[in-house]
């Protein structure tokens, strides 16, 4: 892998510790253009590697950079073009989020009225228009996520880090930020790195994924083809439930896979043609009413749990 072929950030051979203790060991992966899911258990390296890719922690070993720039030499330049979205809170008491946006701008080194100007803009943007004037610390859980990705979309920068996007909000609250996190990285042309331990904001938000184990990468790709199953696999829905269809299925060479109520998946052997006409063959055996089939895919938790079993 070449660090500068691929992707808005890469690391090669990483190695980190803190103190005795190994983080990343032997480490390399690619992030791409778009938005992309890191994933992983508790203590499999994505805080580690972020805080590496943002330049706040020397790696021991290797090499990484983000648009460009060396992660090990170049930290503060790479901290002016990207945004941070931290997990934990990151407003200063006493201030108001207009004052905040704007110095969080300032820090990434706009002048000061240019940050002001477009504090109000990202404020607008993030829903947070009529409680600019506010302190932030009178903010609910909700709006204080969202100025957070306020803050970190103030200096225009080409690539977001979101660490726990929507840790504790409420489910209104979820799909405001969630729908915020989609428009910003497929309506304005901006890269988004997601971390998060849930999959199904991964699954709503993003393209590609990164699955980190123990500090390894076990799994990378588009989500659409990680989901996609092998070999002849259809989802059938039937009129209604139906055990019959399942004994034909069986009987004509098939098998049948997970049930949820009329909705059944039915796989045959790898390189089976008319598997249509099978379908309505065991219909009609079974006397049960085809409504439709398509494809099957299997879930992005399905891929993960694979991923981390194995």
């Amino acid at each position: 892998m070449s660090l500068d072929s691929h992707g808005v950030a890469s690391v090669e051979n990483l190695t980190v510790r803190y103190g005795t203790k190994t983080i990343l060991s032997d480490f390399s992966l690619v992030i791409p253009d778009g938005c992309t899911g890191l994933l992983g258990p508790n203590g499999a390296g994505k805080t580690t590697l972020l805080k590496t890719l943002l330049g706040f922690v020397s790696p021991a070993g290797g090499r990484g950079q983000v648009l460009g720039l060396d992660v090990a030499t170049q930290g503060m330049l790479i901290r002016q073009k990207i945004g941070l979205m931290p997990e934990q809170d990151c407003h200063i008491p006493g201030m108001n989020a207009v004052t905040f946006v704007a110095y969080a701008g300032e820090l990434a080194g706009m002048p000061a009225s240019q940050a002001m100007r477009r504090a109000h803009e990202v404020l607008e943007y993030c829903g947070l228009g009529e409680a600019r004037y506010r302190n932030v610390e009178t903010y609910s859980t909700g709006m204080k996520q969202r100025i957070k990705l306020a803050q970190a979309l103030v200096h225009g920068p080409k690539l977001l880090f979101l660490d726990e996007p929507t840790n504790g909000l409420d489910p209104e609250g979820r799909d405001q930020m969630l729908d915020l996190i989609r428009d910003v990285s497929h309506g304005k042309g901006l890269s988004v790195v997601v971390s998060s331990h849930l999959l199904p904001d991964i699954e709503r938000t993003c393209d590609s994924v990164l699955v980190l184990r123990r500090g390894e990468l076990i799994l990378s790709g588009p989500i659409d083809a990680l989901r996609s199953t092998t070999g002849c696999t259809v989802d059938v829905e039937l009129a209604e439930k139906s055990t019959a269809f399942g004994e034909s299925i069986t009987a004509l060479g098939g098998t049948i896979g997970e049930i949820k109520g009329n909705r059944v998946r039915v796989a045959f052997a790898d390189g089976t043609k008319g598997f249509g006409t099978l379908v309505f063959r065991a219909a009609k055996l079974s006397g049960a009413q085809v409504r439709g089939f398509a494809p099957a895919q299997r879930s992005l938790e399905d891929v993960f749990m694979e991923a981390i079993d194995q």
